[in-house]
């Protein structure tokens, strides 16, 4: 079995799910770790048992101990980290959303072509095994035709401060979180294309912290009519939640990632059988284990493992961010005017936000 050498971009939360995740995976090895401030990159590498690490991820991709690195740091160093490594040879796997805008997301797709590297793109709800299983009874056909996905995670605000930064975030909970609920719906409907984006957004609850909206709902429409609905907030109280829906012409089912192991599903036809993250959380939640294994991270990161020692097509790649980004500029542009926004779409702004509040 060939080990993938591995170095993390990033000492920070979703850096840690990542170095968890290898830590589970019997041919991965985490052999570097960068961060710009050292004694973070040292704690991280002592905490997770990493023997090198560097101060700039320059540095990082040109280690002759790396074969893969995951991008793991704030939005906008997702371009420059990738196209650093793909040109050091180095296979990526980028964290969501894929970068700040669409000319930055087709110089990444084109630098990883142009090395023979793979790019791939990190949506970790398209592992989630709850959710693998409600895509299985899709394909079972237990639901009969499906004419409505509904996905959601919502929580009180992002666990980094960069977040409420709109130059470096890119946008509010939208392309925080609403990034996971577009690729999941696309992913149910085995990718056909979305043909028009309406949303509502607003900033209700954190209008001293950000200029980012801090509560949105998307509603996608794909071609032959069936449609998507994305809700997602840092504006709710009360812990996290994150749920999915699929109705069909025959069945649906109802998935939440955080209460309980079961789905509750209904169906006329039947069916054979084939982390916490919000901040100051107090009163009643469903509190979460194997948060890590319910999310999809260890499976995902397999996958992308498995994809290198083996020479594989990912089943996620750098198009389909930027397919999800796409669909977000088309939504925050749908916010700003009020009206339903058809793809394709591709407006010159250095952040999809740009599109709802201007340049």
């Amino acid at each position: 079995m060939k080990t993938v050498r591995v170095g993390i971009v990033g000492a920070g939360f979703v850096a840690e799910l990542h170095a968890e995740s290898f830590a589970r995976i019997p041919n991965a090895e985490v052999t570097a770790v960068a961060s710009r401030t050292e004694e973070r990159a040292r704690a991280f590498a002592e905490r997770f048992h990493i023997p090198r690490v560097f101060t700039s991820y320059e540095e990082l991709v040109r280690s002759p101990d790396v074969d893969m690195i995951t991008v793991a740091c704030p939005n906008d160093l997702h371009a420059p980290v990738t196209i650093a490594a793909a040109r050091a040879g180095k296979h990526v796997v980028c964290e969501k959303p894929l970068c700040m805008n669409l000319d930055e997301a087709d110089q990444m797709i084109e630098a990883c072509r142009a090395a023979g590297v793979k790019l791939m793109y990190a949506e970790e709800l398209c592992f989630a095994p709850k959710y693998v299983r409600a895509k299985t009874l899709v394909h079972e056909g237990a639901l009969g035709d499906v004419y409505m996905v509904r996905q959601g995670e919502c929580h009180y605000g992002p666990h980094s401060d960069w977040f409420w930064d709109i130059n470096r975030s890119g946008g509010g909970v939208l392309m925080d979180m609403g990034c996971h609920s577009i690729e999941f719906a696309r992913w149910i409907y085995d990718y056909r294309p979305v043909e028009a984006v309406y949303a509502s957004l607003g900033r209700y609850v954190h209008r001293e912290r950000t200029r980012g909206e801090d509560n949105s709902i998307c509603i996608l429409r794909f071609e032959g009519g069936p449609i998507a609905i994305a809700e997602n907030s840092w504006a709710r109280t009360g812990g996290i939640d994150d749920f999915a829906e699929i109705y069909g012409s025959k069945g649906l089912t109802i998935a939440n990632l955080i209460r309980g192991n079961a789905l509750l599903t209904y169906s006329d036809v039947g069916y054979g059988y084939a982390v916490e993250k919000a901040p100051r959380t107090t009163g009643w939640t469903f509190t979460s284990f194997e948060e890590m294994w319910n999310y999809g991270f260890p499976q995902e990161m397999q996958h992308f493992v498995d994809c290198v020692a083996e020479d594989k097509q990912p089943r996620i790649t750098g198009e389909n961010g930027r397919a999800v980004l796409e669909i977000i500029c088309a939504a925050y542009e749908s916010a700003r005017t009020g009206r339903e926004v058809r793809l394709p779409f591709r407006p010159q702004v250095r952040k999809p936000i740009d599109c709802w509040l201007g340049s």
